[in-house]
């Protein structure tokens, strides 16, 4: 049950500080393009990386964080729904070169990222 809790509570934070720092960056950078969930997927795999080998590597007795922050935190804090209905958009727009360009930079950045994350973790 403390799993459970620590993932619903992680959710909730996540979901917060996704809402923030999307409509930061779309603030910045205008709507013209998914940048907002850009960068949360990104941020989002490249913690996701770095996290998962600190707690499945170095604390490995983390059980209830881990739960807490990897399914709840970045549960709630990375997009994949936002990415889609976004891409979906931007094909409904007529906007194909764009839909593809979020679909392959999204993809390649977040793999990349997580790729980033893992390996500044095992430098610990």
């Amino acid at each position: 049950m403390q799993q459970v809790l620590a993932i619903g509570v992680g959710g909730a934070v996540g979901s917060v500080l996704r809402y923030w720092l999307s409509t930061a960056v779309y603030g910045a950078a205008g709507r013209a393009f998914p940048f907002g969930t850009l960068a949360v997927n990104i941020i989002g795999c490249l913690a996701m990386g770095f996290l998962f080998v600190l707690f499945l590597e170095r604390l490995a007795d983390a059980g209830i964080w881990r739960a807490g922050v990897l399914i709840g935190v970045l549960g709630g804090f990375t997009t994949f729904s936002a990415f889609s209905i976004e891409t979906f958009n931007l094909i409904e727009q007529g906007e194909p070169v764009k839909a593809l360009a979020n679909i392959v930079v999204s993809v390649l950045l977040c793999v990349v990222a997580t790729w980033v994350g893992v390996i500044l973790g095992r430098q610990l």
